[in-house]
């Protein structure tokens, strides 16, 4: 069934956050692609999406940055009118062995990864609860789950989207809405293929699937939770990571 919705996806316009738009794209949402800095690849994913048929606008915003934030809903609403579907998939990493990691280091993943996540989920708050069918989806990471060396700010911000999205859950169920929250396991992204090649395999021998994640397995999961057939499902932390314990 074709989705009606209004989605913004924040981080939208590479690797994950960009399947994930176009997954909703093509399954008939309108879509809006937020970007920090990446204006072209946020041209090319709204003109992907289109070129399928579906609606997309790219719009910039910095999700640390609160007044940003609300000129990106203000603008969403001149558009579209209000939203149905919050993705918060924006997201940073400043890797450092705890030993070496400044506050600096630590600040700046804790203001994206979480304070991003505060201002957009506040920005769209009234929307998702007024929502025939609202959804709040936050995506956080098996490091989360498993910690990883050299990544404690991340983390910690990602695994602080368990206690978020319960909590929002819980605060949304009186109105029908739902959020939840999605935790992929290491997915070939730009991202990935930083990782050197040994790193990388003994990554993969953890994985009793025994192959990364592709984009389209993370986005999938999202549509789905995204759409009215997710609606007895709240609170919960979905682990896309090929079987990976936790």
């Amino acid at each position: 069934m074709k989705s009606k919705q209004t989605c913004v996806v924040t981080g939208g316009s590479r690797g994950i956050g960009r399947g994930i738009a176009e997954e909703l794209g093509r399954n008939g949402a309108t879509v809006v692609v937020n970007y920090r800095s990446s204006e072209a690849a946020a041209h090319e994913t709204a003109e992907t999406i289109k070129d399928e048929g579906g609606t997309a606008v790219p719009l910039q915003a910095d999700v640390a940055e609160p007044d940003e934030v609300d000129a990106l809903r203000d603008r969403v609403h001149e558009l579209f009118g209000p939203i149905d579907v919050l993705v918060n998939n924006a997201g940073i990493t400043v890797d450092r062995t705890f030993a070496n990691m400044s506050r600096e280091d630590w600040q700046r993943v804790m203001d994206v990864n979480l304070g991003g996540v505060f201002n957009c989920t506040n920005a769209f708050f009234e929307d998702i609860g007024d929502a025939e069918h609202g959804r709040l989806i936050n995506v956080s990471s098996v490091v989360a789950q498993q910690g990883n060396y050299g990544q404690a700010n991340y983390a910690a911000t990602k695994s602080g989207l368990f206690g978020f999205t319960r909590t929002i859950a819980l605060e949304l169920a009186s109105s029908g809405s739902t959020a939840n929250c999605v935790a992929p396991g290491f997915v070939e992204t730009d991202m990935l293929d930083d990782v050197p090649d040994d790193v990388k395999e003994k990554i993969r021998q953890r994985i009793p699937l025994d192959r990364f994640a592709s984009v389209e397995d993370i986005a999938g999961i999202i549509r789905f939770v995204a759409c009215e057939d997710s609606e007895y499902m709240t609170g919960q932390i979905l682990a896309v990571n090929g079987g990976m314990e936790w």
